[in-house]
């Protein structure tokens, strides 16, 4: 299997409740062939380098998975049919791509973000305690009259 990654340029003005049901397709698409999701990541809106369907800006969306060709081509048909879909480009990441390995890295980056989470956690309970060097005033106050004698 080989491990492929699309960025699809969506128009902005469709909103996040059309937006979902775009995903959701995209995921059945790779399940339907044989494929595996690694991960979904959507950057949101940003300017275009050039104006695409009379739109200045477009909201980015990220695909990283693996699967064959078939796989490639039939999502590739699916953004042509979308309207919603400004632009689409996919490029082979891997040729030979280790589904476990991928696994095994997911799984590792969960636990190193469940782990980050569960410290900053514990941080923000613990109460800030006052440092011991920092002793209290005496109340009173110089000022360089005192010291000096003169202003």
């Amino acid at each position: 299997m080989r491990r492929y990654e699309s960025i699809v340029i969506v128009d902005p003005d469709v909103s996040s409740e059309n937006r979902v049901p775009l995903l959701e397709k995209i995921k059945d698409l790779i399940q339907q062939n044989g494929g595996f999701l690694v991960k979904i990541d959507e950057w949101g809106i940003q300017k275009l380098a050039y104006e695409i369907m009379k739109k200045v800006r477009g909201y980015y969306i990220r695909i990283d998975y693996c699967g064959t060709g078939l796989l490639v081509s039939e999502m590739e048909r699916s953004f042509r049919i979308d309207d919603r879909v400004i632009k689409f480009m996919t490029i082979l990441l891997e040729k030979e791509a280790d589904i476990d390995r991928i696994k095994e890295e997911l799984a590792k980056a969960a636990e190193a973000a469940s782990a980050a989470s569960a410290e900053q956690a514990v941080k923000a309970e613990d109460p800030v305690k006052p440092s011991d060097d920092i002793q209290a005033d005496s109340g009173e106050i110089k000022t360089e009259q005192d010291s000096n004698g003169k202003e």
